[in-house]
């Protein structure tokens, strides 16, 4: 694969251009599980760019919907961090794993409620999010919900069993 591709593959994710994504796929099929140097899949990219048409024809093409990068983000943590709940509906309803954990120990959860994404951790949640995994500081979603001052956060979380 020419690095000129990956990076036209891209670029075209980011910008959401639907036309020249699905052509540079039909040319060069091994684009879709490309990773760049932080290790970001085309699936990442577009999910982090808030593109769900682009990540609709990533998961048709077989992008790997649980591909990590270097940190061991997947394109839903990257969707729920960012709030774009359309990308991240798509990705649970295409089977992403809810509880998949980064290099740091944390899931989704813990980013919709690190960045107080209420609905998101609610859609989360309602597809088993787990409220008892524990990063790497040993803190909970919910431990993080407390520390940002998120009342709905809280009461949500312990809606769903999160215990203090």
């Amino acid at each position: 694969m020419q690095p000129e591709h990956q990076a036209f593959f891209f670029d075209a994710i980011r910008r959401g251009d639907l036309h020249d994504v699905t052509k540079a796929a039909e040319l060069v099929p091994e684009l879709i599980q490309a990773q760049d140097a932080k290790g970001y899949t085309p699936l990442i990219i577009a999910a982090y760019n808030n593109q769900p048409e682009v990540v609709a024809l990533l998961l048709k093409l077989g992008a790997d919907i649980d591909a990590a990068d270097s940190a061991g983000n997947t394109a839903l943590m990257g969707a729920s961090f960012r709030g774009y709940q359309p990308v991240v509906q798509q990705l649970l309803d295409a089977g992403a794993d809810v509880n998949r954990l980064n290099m740091q120990g944390a899931p989704a959860l813990t980013f919709a409620a690190t960045f107080g994404q209420l609905a998101i951790a609610e859609l989360l949640l309602r597809r088993g999010a787990r409220t008892d995994l524990r990063d790497s500081r040993g803190k909970s979603p919910l431990d993080h919900a407390v520390l940002q001052e998120n009342e709905a956060m809280i009461a949500l979380m312990e809606k769903y069993g999160a215990k203090a």
